[in-house]
């Protein structure tokens, strides 16, 4: 018997404990994403103002008036789900899968799985992309804004937020329940994550059992159901939430502001990046460690999409003119962050690849029991993850092209203020429908609770990301980290954290 096989027959390896605070703190996320989807939605809005009039005034405020103000169902809780929406959005997910199945693609092997198989990926996101793009640009350049695609998006957002929803927690329970089914030295090289096997249900629902699940579709073939979410439904569905919010703004004003293309512009260089690079999401953790359940399912299909989108669609309402100067500020923060994060990545990789290479040949390191090489010098000697600091940087740009954010829609009868002069010395905007304005008055700065969240999230994610990092580098370099940390003392930020 081989080597491979011995491994392969082998019974799980023991998991390596709690994470995101055990079941209490998978039960609490898995409770507050979708609470915050639901109150992004309804309390930012082009009913009544972002944040809702009410917020600003605690005391007076009661149920009736809120719901009226937030545009609660005439239905109910019922109203927050749609059959139409539903079978739409199936539809969506069904031609992603479609597509993946029927373009060409590039087929590589995954990282080393524990039995020493590795497993086969066929990757075409970006060819996908392109052709789901492609066909909303012919129908936005025969309907305009109009588009059907664009208009049901608009109508249907907090819909479309309970349908990815419920696709996440299904598609959770399916792999955890299918996940009992891995047996030592299956033909099909399945295996349980290391952290996805405690025995304690909440936890390892969340967390996800099982490393790679994939299942078989007649037709469609094999779909490895982690890797199709990371990049394709969410990832994609978040360009159409932006492009859908842009259609919104130019039906109401007759144009695009600055400020919203410049958002949605570096927002679809960072998917289409990222789906260019499809085959670099093997080496991630989410791939090579994490297991797949409602922690990775819901972060994929609606946390990213419809958080990460919160401030084109503040835009599409409050249509905000930078003029050239704010242009660019704003280019300025995100070449910025965009130099760091992508100067130290690529001297890390030189290194990797040839540290003879000219480049990086006088850089600093040392060596560890292992044969690795860690650098202590250069970016990385500056912190032990100058990278995330660049990404946390290039997340400005997302957010302040919103500016001093907040509005409140007024029912009257507006002057009338071209595309662009759309906001006059008092912060009013008249909207493209009869009898209302938007001007931001009393709540002008309590937007930035909703367009400046994305940075708050985002500091915390990267926080949390470089101390799962610090952790598996200390399990697998043990007392040379130490030394390693002692030579590079700051983790991300010098002087700082």
């Amino acid at each position: 018997m081989s080597k491979s096989a011995r491994k392969s027959v082998l019974p799980p390896a023991k998991s390596h404990g709690y994470e995101f605070g055990g079941p209490f703190g998978a039960l609490a996320i898995s409770l507050l994403v979708p609470a915050v989807c639901y109150l992004t939605a309804f309390l930012c809005n082009d009913v009544s103002g972002c944040p809702v009039p009410s917020t600003l005034h605690p005391r007076s405020l009661t149920l009736q008036k809120l719901k009226e103000e937030v545009g609660w169902p005439s239905a109910g809780v019922r109203g927050l789900a749609s059959w139409s929406v539903t079978g739409y959005v199936l539809a969506y997910y069904l031609s992603s899968l479609v597509l993946q199945a029927a373009l060409p693609g590039v087929v590589t092997q995954g990282a080393k799985l524990r039995s020493g198989a590795r497993l086969e990926y066929k990757f075409n996101a970006f060819s996908s992309g392109v052709t789901v793009l492609l066909f909303a640009a012919i129908g936005t350049y025969l309907q305009g804004p109009d588009f059907f695609l664009w208009t049901f998006i608009w109508d249907n957002y907090v819909q479309l937020i309970t349908v990815n929803l419920g696709i996440a927690f299904f598609l959770a329970c399916f792999v955890y329940h299918r996940s009992f089914s891995v047996k030592a030295g299956n033909h099909h090289k399945r295996e349980l994550a290391l952290g996805g096997h405690t025995g304690n249900l909440m936890y390892d629902w969340f967390i996800g059992r099982e490393l790679n699940p994939r299942i078989d579709i007649p037709v469609i073939g094999t779909i490895d159901i982690k890797a199709f979410c990371e990049l394709r439904p969410g990832m994609l569905g978040y360009v159409l939430l932006d492009l859908a919010f842009m259609a919104h703004q130019w039906k109401l004003y007759g144009g695009l502001t600055d400020s919203i293309i410049l958002i949605t512009l570096f927002q679809g260089i960072y998917v289409f990046d990222a789906l260019w690079m499809e085959p670099a999401i093997l080496s991630t953790m989410d791939i090579t460690t994490d297991g797949f359940g409602f922690m990775l399912a819901v972060g994929d299909l609606v946390w990213l999409p419809f958080i990460y989108s919160l401030q084109v669609r503040y835009l599409a309402v409050y249509p905000l003119h930078l003029g050239l100067q704010g242009v660019v500020g704003v280019l300025a923060v995100q070449l910025f962050g965009y130099w760091i994060f992508r100067s130290a990545n690529n001297e890390k990789n030189r290194f990797r690849i040839d540290p003879n290479d000219p480049r990086v040949a006088h850089l600093e390191y040392m060596e560890t029991k292992s044969g690795t090489r860690l650098l202590t010098s250069g970016w990385w000697g500056f912190s032990r993850h100058p990278n995330y600091l660049g990404d946390w940087i290039m997340g400005w740009s997302y957010c302040l092209p919103t500016g001093i954010a907040g509005y409140i829609v007024k029912h009257g009868s507006p002057a009338v203020f071209p595309l662009g002069d759309m906001v006059d010395d008092e912060g009013i905007v008249s909207l493209g429908l009869p009898k209302q304005q938007v001007l931001q008055g009393e709540a002008r700065g309590w937007g930035i609770l909703i367009t400046y969240f994305y940075l708050l999230y985002f500091a915390i994610l990267l926080v949390h990301r470089e101390l799962r990092d610090e952790e598996a580098c200390e399990r697998k370099y043990g007392d040379d980290w130490a030394e390693y940390k002692r030579k590079v003392r700051w983790r991300i930020l010098p002087g700082i954290y």
